[in-house]
């Protein structure tokens, strides 16, 4: 959908139960504008010509972060994210497992063909394995109590919450420092209980993560490199 009211066009509009009109430039440089299925194509419009700046400014920064961040070739020497380290590829031969991570990952011969999905497998593992007791520790330290933790394959969103409590995390987290993550599951506890961000809801994060806004900048300059695509 091309929207025709406004300067800026919009590549994608989804409307849901949803209370607010939000918009997300997405890695390709596209708009996507989520919206209440109560406001009108003016308000909608309005609110996207008012914003034309900032998504001028992000369609430009998603552009040159795909010229900085290539598609994955799989190929001996690529750089592959764990945690905020950067770790080299090894194509090898004569090992079992598909692929393994020590000192550098070593992605077996034969599932080279396959190896975004076998880097994609290892990833959600991760991901499970270091964000689900991240979450649960961090939840219990502060008082929150969530129905349930979600991994999945979100491009454009770090974590969302749920109506009915539950956490969603992209497995492609996980390739940030772990203080990064442990921000994120904050942002998504708190809107357990605030589900806007208001002035309310950031003070509610920074008591628990007072230099929160490095992390937000951290992820603001490097998101687009925590992607295997």
């Amino acid at each position: 959908m091309k929207g025709t009211g406004s300067t800026v066009p919009i590549d994608r509009l989804v409307r849901s139960r949803r209370r607010t009109i939000s918009l997300e430039v997405h890695p390709d440089g596209k708009l996507v504008v989520r919206a209440p299925h109560h406001a009108n194509d003016a308000e909608i419009h309005a609110l996207v010509n008012a914003k034309k700046t900032w998504i001028l400014k992000k369609q430009a920064l998603a552009h040159q972060m795909m010229e900085e961040a290539p598609p994955k070739q799989f190929i001996d020497g690529e750089q592959f994210l764990y945690l905020g380290e950067s770790y080299p590829l090894t194509v090898v031969t004569n090992q079992k497992k598909s692929l393994v991570l020590n000192g550098k990952f070593q992605l077996a011969s034969q599932w080279q063909a396959n190896a975004r999905r076998v880097f994609e497998k290892w990833y959600r593992e991760q991901a499970a394995a270091v964000i689900k007791p991240r979450t649960a520790e961090l939840a219990e330290r502060n008082g929150y109590a969530y129905t349930a933790i979600r991994i999945n394959g979100a491009k454009t969103r770090w974590g969302s919450c749920g109506p009915k409590g539950s956490l969603n995390f992209p497995y492609r987290l996980v390739m940030a420092p772990l203080e990064v993550i442990d921000y994120v599951i904050i942002h998504e506890l708190v809107h357990l209980r605030i589900r806007n961000h208001s002035r309310r809801y950031w003070d509610a994060v920074g008591s628990i993560v007072p230099g929160y806004r490095k992390h937000i900048q951290w992820l603001d300059d490097n998101g687009h490199r925590l992607s295997i695509d």
